[in-house]
């Protein structure tokens, strides 16, 4: 089970590629924000995945992925068990279950909390820069109009020349 997602960065879209060991490729898409992906392994070995970002080349992004091998054991084996589980047992049993599934939405949620506070601190940057843009505005105005009303009142003498005097 493999689970690419980008968190933050450009359009939030990424290329992905999952090779098997012998170089075959068993999952390859492109420009994709969120996906996943269920395989089983054909054959022992090293698995490779890569991500590429060479669209968006001057764009930084981050990437949240998951690999998810295997089943998990169960909590209570059954290899020597001749009877049912006791209430305790099962009780167990569904509390694990549930736990395993607050996990996930806990992952959830943090990769949402990553990506709003991504997208807020890039709005803090446009507003900041947003705000000195109009100061810096406003000073100028404000400078140009002092010295027009400062010409609108200012005495201003014609001095004449006297030729052959």
């Amino acid at each position: 089970f493999f689970v690419p997602q980008v968190i933050t960065g450009g359009h939030y879209d990424v290329d992905c590629r999952l090779e098997d060991p012998d170089g075959i490729v068993l999952y390859k898409e492109m420009k994709k924000q969120y996906d996943s992906f269920t395989f089983t392994a054909s054959r022992n070995g090293t698995y490779k995945f890569c991500f590429s970002n060479e669209f968006s080349t001057f764009t930084h992004k981050t990437v949240y992925f998951d690999f998810q091998v295997g089943d998990e054991p169960p909590l209570f084996p059954s290899e020597n068990r001749v009877t049912a589980l006791t209430q305790m047992e099962s009780a167990c049993v569904s509390i694990h279950e549930a736990l395993k599934s607050v996990i996930d939405y806990q992952t959830h949620f943090r990769l949402r909390e990553a990506q709003g506070r991504s997208r807020a601190e890039d709005l803090n940057t446009r507003v900041a820069y947003w705000s000195i843009g109009e100061a810096i505005i406003l000073l100028v105005v404000s400078i140009g109009q002092v010295f027009l009303l400062k010409s609108f009142f200012s005495d201003k003498r014609t001095t004449t020349t006297r030729v052959g005097s």
